[in-house]
């Protein structure tokens, strides 16, 4: 249906992604999820966490965001 309003909406499908980090960095992982709690009163799982800071970092990189086009987004 041509001329509607909404553009087609973009490719939405999970990507599953499994890592493996250094003790030291879950460490500070979970002490940064604290100070997230502590902040805001709500405890937030390491993963959303670290699927937020990479967003922000993508988004932060100004090189990259030329080359690659990306828009920001709000989490």
């Amino acid at each position: 249906m041509a001329g509607i309003k909404l553009g087609k909406l973009p490719d939405r499908t999970p990507i599953k992604f499994t890592i493996t980090v250094t003790p030291d960095l879950a460490r500070a992982l979970g002490e940064y999820a604290e100070a997230y709690e502590a902040a805001y009163g709500k405890r937030q799982e390491i993963v959303e966490l670290v699927l937020a800071m990479l967003r922000i970092f993508l988004e932060s990189d100004r090189a990259f965001a030329r080359r690659t086009r990306i828009k920001p987004t709000r989490i």
